[in-house]
């Protein structure tokens, strides 16, 4: 049986760095990030737009499931509404997976450390902190497992996340 393995978070909570451990332990393991389905500049949010990535997202996620080489997909994307976690599910095959929907939270105090740090190495603009930080409690509504990452280097949350997988 395949493992579907979506992990949200608030931008800056360590998702695509927990994502890309993740793939290593896995056996026979495929990440896809959704910022990467969606990577543009200028970045402009429209319903086209909305659209265009949620079929990108689709399209990549089915043909990872129905490819004989993957046993673990992971996808790693903001997810910070219950709708769109359904919306996304109800778009895949899941006939073929078990599905793990995981969360990523911290402090506000942790996610203001990470985001100003990237901020200052240049990896962020400035108004990704206002952002994060006001769909940080967004997650304690969802149905997801949720790991709390303050602590937790991302192959200690890759590590208890593949213990959950068990």
């Amino acid at each position: 049986m395949k493992h579907l393995i979506l992990i949200g978070g608030a931008m800056g909570v360590g998702k695509t760095a927990v994502s890309l451990v993740l793939k290593k332990l896995l056996p026979n393991a495929v990440f896809l990030d959704g910022d990467w389905c969606w990577d543009a500049d200028p970045f402009v949010v429209t319903d086209e737009t909305k659209t265009m990535v949620e079929k990108n997202i689709t399209y990549l996620l089915n043909s990872f499931l129905h490819c004989s080489a993957y046993e673990n997909v992971i996808f790693c994307w903001v997810m910070h509404q219950q709708k769109i976690l359904d919306d996304l599910l109800s778009r895949l095959d899941l006939s073929v997976c078990k599905v793990h929907l995981f969360s990523l939270v911290c402090s506000a105090e942790t996610l203001t450390n990470r985001i100003e740090g990237d901020i200052a190495a240049g990896k962020r603009m400035p108004d990704v902190l206002e952002r994060a930080l006001a769909r940080l409690p967004l997650y304690d509504d969802l149905n997801t497992v949720k790991i709390t990452t303050d602590d937790l280097t991302p192959l200690e949350t890759a590590e208890r996340i593949e213990k959950l997988l068990m």
